[in-house]
């Protein structure tokens, strides 16, 4: 019993942690996206 829910909670944290990560890379791109176009984010 204990044994699944440690399971479910690992789940959790890996999809929460993929998540973030997609979201950082996502934010990344667009940054470069738009010094590439021109423009400047201070």
């Amino acid at each position: 019993m204990q044994h699944s829910v440690w399971k479910r909670l690992m789940w959790l944290v890996i999809i929460w942690g993929g998540s973030v990560l997609a979201l950082a890379l996502v934010g990344m791109f667009f940054r470069v996206l738009m010094t590439a176009a021109g423009f400047k984010s201070h």
